[in-house]
């Protein structure tokens, strides 16, 4: 189907569903997070989401809906056919955030010969655990769906994203079936077992009345302890599983399980890679310098995976 032909269905959808209109208290973004950043970090630029040459999007694409609520996704997608695709995950607390976040990390991808979707999905004060990760993998349904209007190999796709959203690419990709198959994961600064003493500290602190994790999950770990537990990625490493980079901060807290689970999926003969980009803050992957290293280390992984 042509590229119109899409955008008329997808506005045949719009027209029984719609997107909320952004939240004014929803300020995870590059822009807010610049300006938290830059006193520490003086030299960092927000990287650019400016469409280049070569590259087109397809914008508000529907790819689930739920009454009069949609769910959209961006895919930017360069010339070819048969590409390797990689579905993008926004980060926010899973409370807060927008597809946008993944922008420029989609327009870097495109311009390596990998198709890039970003999405949106619903967040914790919309819908609990685990409604983001079943939209991650509808949305990787979708795209496997349309793969010959998309151009792209359904065969190969990838399931990336950061902070809250590494850790829901990553379960949703070590969980998928029924057509959200996955071949491999990258997960950017996302915990992999929320079960741990140091994410615990962060994440079940009282004192936050409640935490980030705790409004997903409607509870703290001492009452929904099996949903802290089943959220864990760590907890569904099995053999035959898709291989998994890590790429992580400077900051400690968000590795949780990291290592013991790259060790688990070893046991198992799952391969795994990690890239630490020390001294970086959280969220490193909206600002240069440290975008492009993450869009290298990942399309040099998927290049070994997804070919």
């Amino acid at each position: 189907m042509p590229a119109l032909s899409l955008l008329l269905a997808a506005a045949v959808a719009t027209a029984a569903c719609v997107e909320p209109p952004a939240d004014p208290t929803n300020t995870y973004d590059a822009p807010h997070t610049f300006d938290k950043l830059v006193r520490d970090y003086p030299f960092i630029q927000i990287a650019s989401a400016a469409l280049p040459e070569g590259v087109r999007k397809l914008p508000d694409q529907v790819y689930a809906q739920y009454g009069s609520r949609c769910l959209m996704l961006d895919a930017y997608l360069p010339a070819g056919e048969q590409l390797p695709v990689v579905v993008l995950v926004h980060g926010g607390g899973w409370k807060s955030g927008y597809r946008s976040e993944f922008v420029p990390m989609a327009l870097r991808l495109a311009l390596q010969g990998y198709a890039a979707v970003t999405i949106s999905y619903r967040l914790s004060g919309e819908a609990p655990y685990p409604a983001a990760v079943r939209d991650a993998q509808a949305a990787v349904r979708w795209v496997r769906a349309h793969a010959a209007q998309l151009h792209i190999d359904p065969r190969r796709i990838a399931l990336a994203g950061g902070s809250a959203g590494g850790q829901i690419a990553a379960l949703a990709g070590v969980t998928g079936g029924d057509g959200a198959e996955v071949q491999a994961i990258v997960n950017i600064d996302g915990l992999s077992d929320f079960t741990t003493e140091l994410a615990l500290k962060y994440e079940n602190d009282p004192k936050k009345n409640p935490s980030s994790a705790g409004a997903w999950f409607g509870g703290r770990y001492e009452d929904k302890g099996e949903l802290w537990r089943a959220a864990s990625p760590i907890r569904h490493v099995h053999a035959g599983m898709p291989p998994i980079l890590f790429i992580g901060s400077g900051q400690p807290r968000f590795s949780a399980g990291r290592e013991e689970m790259m060790a688990q999926m070893a046991r198992l003969g799952v391969a795994s890679d990690q890239l630490v980009l020390d001294g970086t803050p959280h969220s490193f992957w909206l600002f240069d310098p440290w975008l492009q290293p993450t869009t290298d280390a990942t399309v040099a992984f998927l290049h070994r995976y997804l070919h």
